[in-house]
């Protein structure tokens, strides 16, 4: 176990006051072995995590820089995880979050997953969650590791390579969280990839708001498949809703009763 590299956020000096609620850590500069870069990694631990007898779900979340603090946020909007978790911990639904941060130089490489365009590296990213991320959660914290306990999660590029690796790593993941995902990256290949791609049972949260490119069509294909509206499948329309992390995280309460609810 490696413990003692996890530190209180902020894990170095910041020159503002953090946005954080409840307890989150960080393992600053978390070098990736498939990637040869490094990123900051951050843990939430929800309100219960003190009782050492009970095991949690996780969710793996991109864009780590967007999620908890203000302070590092695309312009100053973040999505409130953490406050967002705090408040789902009092109608009993509470998750380890795991928010990786993204590279400020390859992140559209290394969420596509489609090499032909912009030299996507979104395979490799993906063996770095599967291979490296996740075993070292679940060796540091209380978590329960099966793929039904186990999701991933992101907007835009981040939706998109949340809704692959939710097929193309099933036996890793089994919820996503799909927020006004970039569908349109490899010219719609992703559309071809989930229709010939087996069916992997578990969660799907989709959305878009009106003001930005529509996840309707993805969401055809989805029930095409056998996933059921409501059930299995969730796919909202906000009206007048733009590409931003104020959208995402309004519509990120209702997501995460969906996908963690039991």
């Amino acid at each position: 176990m490696t413990l003692q590299l996890w530190q209180r956020y902020p894990a170095r000096d910041v020159w503002h006051t953090p946005t954080v609620s409840g307890t989150l850590l960080t393992w600053a500069d978390f070098f990736s072995p498939q990637l040869d870069n490094t990123r900051d990694i951050h843990v939430y631990l929800p309100p219960s995590y003190s009782d050492e007898i009970r095991r949690f779900p996780v969710l793996y979340m991109q864009d780590g820089q967007n999620l908890f603090d203000s302070g590092t946020s695309y312009a100053g909007n973040e999505w409130r995880v953490d406050e967002t978790m705090e408040m789902l911990a009092d109608e009993g639904i509470e998750a380890i979050v795991v928010g990786l941060n993204h590279t400020y130089d390859q992140r559209i490489s290394e969420y596509n997953p489609y090499p032909h365009q912009w030299q996507g590296r979104g395979g490799a990213y993906l063996q770095f969650l599967t291979e490296t991320v996740k075993p070292l959660i679940d060796s540091d914290f209380h978590t329960l590791p099966d793929r039904e306990h186990t999701g991933i999660m992101g907007s835009s590029m981040g939706g998109l390579i949340s809704l692959y690796a939710f097929f193309y790593t099933s036996e890793t993941f089994g919820f996503a969280g799909v927020m006004s995902p970039a569908l349109w990256v490899g010219g719609g290949a992703i559309y071809q990839d989930i229709e010939r791609a087996p069916f992997a049972p578990g969660k799907i949260y989709l959305d878009n708001g009106t003001r930005e490119s529509s996840a309707r069509s993805m969401n055809q294909v989805l029930l095409r498949k056998g996933y059921r509206a409501g059930i299995d499948l969730r796919y909202v329309v906000e009206q007048d809703a733009e590409h931003t992390e104020t959208a995402w995280a309004r519509r990120l309460p209702d997501a995460l009763r969906f996908l963690l609810k039991s």
